[in-house]
């Protein structure tokens, strides 16, 4: 899976690439190994905001979260991708069969 990480009035360090990297991951063992996957990172005031954009199986999902600590918003944005797509492989699996 190829990642593509923007930040937005935030540094990307080392730990915050791993990070996400990491995370990711699941993803990619999970439901979409070719899928292509931009994460902005961003911060406002003491909101820490995580979206991404994943292009797989040829549909597009968004999933964004907003929490006090980037850690915690990258958790939440990755939960939300994750439930998207195994919908969206459920749905794709069930219209096969």
């Amino acid at each position: 899976m190829q990642i593509e990480l923007t930040g937005r009035h935030v540094d990307i360090t080392p730990a915050l690439r791993d990070y996400v990297t990491e995370k990711l991951a699941r993803i990619d063992r999970h439901h979409a190994p070719d899928g292509h996957v931009h994460v902005i990172l961003s911060v406002e005031k003491l909101r820490h905001k995580a979206e991404a954009t994943l292009h797989a199986a040829g549909h597009d999902l968004y999933a964004d979260a907003t929490e006090e600590d980037m850690y915690a918003a990258i958790d939440a944005m990755v939960d939300r991708l994750d439930r998207q797509l195994g919908k969206l492989k459920g749905k794709l699996h069930d219209r096969r069969a």
